[in-house]
């Protein structure tokens, strides 16, 4: 009788799996969350624990088991969601704990041995195959289609988010030729009031393939109105400041990149591809991509229309890079909007043909 006992506990307890207790936990939990917040903590369990430990039986877990899963969030680079992720394991160890299910919590002690975050500058990730990754994980989380396109627009032209956020359609010149071109007006730039008043400060941002293709598969969204990236409720507005961030945030990435962040990786990662391939000058045409303002003024007058055709070049390259192994653009479309996997009745539009060519927009004078 004692056997059996003993034979059916250990049948219970290896049914007691992680992933099973953690799915008891957090809908136990979630009457405490909001909607979104709670879409979040089980979705970063789904893709960062329960793939390594979830089929484990919760009381065979140990401490260098879960250490295993949190170092694989940090060889990403996503070193606050590390700290998150122990936060919620433990937090299932003291829910397993408190119905008898296990003893120990193997996780509560390890916060002292994760990597610590970076203070000071904006973080970004400046290494091209983990910026794919980040980039490929946001394109799999729930968002707006526009919001997904911004977020990849973003990283193509590594201009300032804000000027993204701005951008019109009546900005664009030549998208339909051989040198398409971005022209964002001097008063939307970054610097003092001599350089948003200038009638040459206008930067030029050379459109690549990769970009086109995300302004064609933008066009049957919001090409009706003045705004690439128009906000939810005033399609005259910009869309707000944040959303792209919490898109970041979202993935996994937050306190690792930010929406700026892909101008630190554009610089370094480019600057480092000029030192091996690169050409004389190569480092000030990657300042004039990235619209650093000169000390002189004469200078930066002339440099923001000069080396156009290494600009292009250069953009090229780093497209090509950036672009390789991601979804095409015209994908994101149909992608589950919001966290109970369905789409927006926005994204329920006809793709732009092959042949398609962007009506020509004059900018108001």
């Amino acid at each position: 009788m004692k056997k059996r006992l003993r034979i059916e506990a250990n049948l219970e307890a290896g049914r007691q799996t992680f992933e099973r207790i953690a799915w008891d936990w957090h809908e136990n939990a979630k009457p405490q969350w909001t909607t979104v917040h709670a879409s979040d903590i089980i979705r970063s369990l789904e893709r960062d624990v329960f793939p390594t430990i979830g089929s484990l039986p919760i009381a065979q877990l140990s401490p260098p088991l879960v250490l295993a899963v949190l170092r694989e969030i940090e060889a990403r680079g996503a070193i606050e969601t590390a700290r998150r992720v122990r936060q919620r394991i433990s937090a299932v160890f003291v829910y397993a704990i408190a119905h008898g299910i296990t003893q120990n919590d193997p996780a509560e002690k390890l916060g002292g041995v994760l990597k610590p975050l970076r203070k000071g500058r904006q973080p970004a990730i400046t290494e091209i195959v983990p910026l794919r990754q980040m980039i490929i994980a946001a394109d799999e989380d729930h968002a707006r289609p526009i919001t997904r396109l911004a977020l990849r627009f973003l990283a193509l032209t590594a201009v300032r988010p804000n000027e993204m956020r701005g951008a019109c359609w009546d900005e664009f010149e030549d998208l339909n030729g051989k040198e398409p071109l971005w022209r964002i007006p001097s008063a939307r730039m970054k610097g003092d009031l001599d350089r948003k008043a200038a009638a040459d400060g206008d930067h030029l941002v050379p459109i690549t393939p990769q970009a086109l293709a995300v302004l064609k598969a933008l066009w049957p969204l919001t090409g009706n109105g003045p705004l690439l990236f128009p906000s939810t409720r005033h399609t005259h507005r910009p869309m707000s400041e944040n959303a792209v961030g919490y898109l970041l945030h979202r993935a996994g990435y937050h306190g690792h990149h930010v929406p700026h962040g892909f101008r630190a990786a554009f610089s370094t990662i480019m600057n480092e591809w000029a030192e091996r391939h690169g050409k004389d000058h190569d480092r000030k045409v990657i300042d004039l991509m990235l619209a650093h303002v000169s000390r002189e003024k004469v200078e930066g007058a002339y440099n923001r229309a000069a080396y156009m055709p290494r600009r292009r070049e250069l953009a090229n390259v780093w497209a090509s890079m950036l672009s390789e192994g991601l979804p095409n653009p015209g994908d994101l479309i149909d992608r589950p909007s919001k966290g109970n996997g369905t789409t927006s009745l926005r994204s329920a539009v006809t793709p732009v043909d092959a042949d398609f060519r962007f009506p020509v927009r004059r900018r108001a004078a």
